[in-house]
């Protein structure tokens, strides 16, 4: 069937999706603890590698190996670096990973580039790769405490421009269209509220620092909104 957006079966994998990310939300206390903490880590990163290695092996079985299957896509990087965030505990890789992984699989979730619906392989793995992503850096800023620095938004940014070298090489050896540097999503995306190429490329710069900044912000404003919060202390008392 084809993939339609919005339809039953994308709600259905944004409620999955939703469900996952307050799961870890509302149970993050219960998760700080070693033995949960090392479940949860295992958890995530065994569904990120089970995902993708998934595709490689059904690419090998179809022999489906052409260009597009290099891992140049933002997402494809960004399933490999936010697993091997959570596995190494490394916040150089989490600067990179909360912003581009959590702002790029958001959007990919939102407006899926997806031509084959529910039940199709391709549903499965675009919805499911896309959630883990957010999911594991959620992770590190909930339940590891790991937190952005104004620092990490430049980071990420000069970070996106380098993923972007070898996906702009491949567009134009190959044809393809990694990143969508080289025209914008066959479906309805949010790129389309932007100019044409080449110009919307420019206008993402600033889409992209812009939400970037919005993101780093909205950290800072629930931290500071919880350290706010009346804290309940023995006897039902609140302080």
């Amino acid at each position: 069937m084809a993939f339609e957006a919005y339809s039953a079966a994308h709600l259905a994998a944004l409620a999955g999706a939703a469900a996952v990310l307050s799961s870890i939300l509302a149970f993050r206390g219960r998760l700080r603890s070693p033995g949960a903490r090392r479940t949860a880590r295992t958890a995530l990163v065994l569904a990120a590698v089970a995902c993708e290695g998934a595709m490689l092996v059904r690419r090998a079985w179809l022999n489906d190996w052409g260009f597009e299957a290099l891992p140049f896509e933002l997402c494809s990087m960004m399933i490999w670096l936010s697993a091997a965030a959570v596995w190494t505990g490394s916040k150089r890789l989490y600067e990179v990973t909360f912003f581009l992984g959590i702002l790029g699989a958001a959007q990919a979730l939102l407006t899926p580039d997806l031509a084959a619906g529910f039940p199709d392989y391709d549903y499965f793995h675009f919805f499911l790769g896309h959630t883990v992503i957010v999911a594991a850096n959620v992770y590190l800023t909930a339940v590891e405490g790991y937190r952005p620095t104004g620092r990490s938004v430049w980071r990420a940014w000069l970070g996106l421009h380098a993923l972007a070298v070898p996906a702009a090489v491949a567009d134009l050896a190959w044809g393809t269209n990694f990143m969508f540097l080289a025209r914008k999503p066959s479906g309805a995306s949010l790129l389309d509220l932007l100019g044409p190429w080449p110009w919307y490329l420019l206008q993402l710069e600033a889409v992209a620092l812009t939400l970037m900044l919005l993101l780093y912000g909205a950290v800072r404003f629930a931290d500071r909104w919880a350290s706010r919060r009346p804290t309940t202390i023995p006897g039902g008392e609140s302080s």
